[in-house]
């Protein structure tokens, strides 16, 4: 496993003071769970076998989808990590995604003075958080593509991005099941790798994310007023609220911060995580026994873990709206299985040309809206 070097000291140019970077990955990595008791002989033999997998599961990402993309990846990297480098790269990325809302925050308060003591307070008061949070997701995530971090400022990253393959979770969640760790680990490459071929396959991606990230979080930042009352309401639903109480939507805060702007917003980026997420699914179980043996296994043991979870973790997943993010898999993949089964994968595939062609929330809810629109 490897840490990451920091590619730039604060991503955020201008902006400082709002968020200590530094802060919430050394908090990240302080606060993690620790992971899976593995010797440095185990550590450097899972390193490798991560890697051998992610590798060999892109021709089948190439056979399954019929991208082209999928032939050539070399612009981006594949990492395997630990939880603290997990954390550390996600403060790199949130860095990108969200300088412009905190310069435009920054920017609209010129006016207010406030004093370097001050600013250096509240920026650790934030990073301390976005640190905890971390801390809990990094114990969560089995990997992750980040196409955003090669934008920061000096960044080493190569320009295609980088896909994150989190070890010890992997470890873990492979003992947990008990299930064959080759398989396992193919398994979960395939999801990975199919995240990384869409954003090669649809150049334009990227920036429309940025995009539409800027929009939502510039429109929660851009009234520090209405965010305030907003944030009183939350504390107020989280005072009222029972650990064993089920969150609809999309988690209890995403539900309250929200202006209709910001339900637009919200709405977009909505969709367009369910269409990849749930393609990536698609991809990850259209392999048969000849590539993963025990793939049914892995599925079905995998399904039921969440039913495992403890009354706190449930109640943390649907206030961060984790759960809702389990849905998108489902939806998702729900979406580009009917639609496959009408236009054929090549039909589908137009979904990757242009921003325009991104299907709508309801149209992920409602394939046959997408296809009519489509033409398909």
């Amino acid at each position: 496993m490897v840490r990451m070097v920091s590619s730039a000291r604060d991503s955020s140019a201008g902006a400082p003071s709002l968020i200590n970077w530094d802060l919430a990955a050394s908090t990240a990595a302080r606060l993690a769970p620790p992971g899976p008791e593995l010797s440095a002989g185990e550590i450097g033999k899972a390193v490798e076998n991560l890697r051998f997998n992610a590798d060999i599961s892109v021709p089948h990402v190439h056979d399954i989808t019929g991208l082209d993309a999928a032939r050539d990846l070399r612009d981006s990297h594949v990492l395997v990590v630990d939880r603290a480098s997990w954390s550390k790269a996600n403060t790199q990325s949130f860095a990108v995604m969200l300088q412009p809302a905190l310069k435009t925050m920054l920017d609209s308060r010129s006016g207010v003075s406030m004093t370097p003591a001050a600013a250096a307070a509240s920026g650790a008061i934030t990073g301390t958080q976005l640190g905890a949070v971390l801390a809990f997701l990094s114990s969560k995530v089995l990997g992750q593509y980040d196409p955003f971090a090669a934008l920061a400022p000096g960044s080493n990253v190569p320009p295609g991005g980088r896909l994150l393959l989190v070890a010890p979770n992997i470890i873990s969640v492979e003992r947990e099941l008990n299930v064959h760790p080759d398989d396992f680990r193919l398994w979960v490459c395939l999801h990975e790798q199919t995240h990384r071929v869409q954003f090669a396959a649809a150049p334009w991606l990227r920036h429309h994310m940025l995009d539409e990230i800027e929009k939502l979080s510039g429109n929660l930042l851009g009234n520090m007023d209405s965010l305030v009352e907003r944030a009183g309401a939350v504390a107020k639903s989280l005072r009222d609220r029972t650990p064993s109480d089920k969150t609809p939507g999309r988690g209890a805060i995403l539900d309250l911060l929200q202006n209709p702007e910001e339900k637009a917003s919200l709405s977009h980026i909505t969709a367009v995580m369910s269409l990849l997420e749930g393609h990536a699914n698609v991809v990850m179980d259209a392999v048969d026994s000849s590539i993963v043996p025990s793939v049914k296994t892995i599925r079905q043991r995998f399904n039921e873990r969440g039913k495992d979870r403890g009354v706190v973790e449930k109640f943390i997943r649907n206030l961060l709206g984790l759960d809702a993010k389990m849905r998108q898999y489902t939806d998702g993949a729900k979406f580009v299985r009917e639609v496959v089964a009408v236009a054929g994968m090549e039909g589908f595939n137009r979904v990757w040309e242009s921003a325009e062609y991104l299907p709508t929330e309801e149209e992920i809810h409602n394939s046959k809206l997408w296809l009519e629109r489509m033409g398909l």
